[in-house]
């Protein structure tokens, strides 16, 4: 009973999995992370794309090359170019 109350106060899946990866990269508002961590506790899915999600950042920036290491004269990605990507992984989680 306390699950399907949570069900139905909590945004759905999609909207669960957009979030978890925008709360990586900004501070989401108190009631849309009290919802976001009502969700995982309830959809064991979405805690496991969370777990993924986090697991893939570490990777990332355990791999990612110091500061000193990086090409100063190595070509930076363009804005269009950003602006493509960030499109194209929010239409993947969608």
């Amino acid at each position: 009973m306390l699950t399907e109350f949570v069900a139905r106060i909590t945004p759905p899946c999609a909207d669960i999995t957009r979030l978890v990866s925008e709360s990586m990269d900004r501070t989401l508002p108190v009631s849309i992370r009290i919802k976001l961590h009502l969700h995982l506790m309830i959809c064991t899915a979405c805690a496991e794309y969370r777990r993924q999600l986090q697991q893939v950042r570490r990777a990332l920036h355990h791999f990612a090359p110091k500061p000193e290491e990086q090409d100063p004269n190595a070509p930076a990605l363009s804005p269009t170019a950003m602006a493509q990507l960030k499109k194209a992984l929010r239409a993947r989680t969608e």
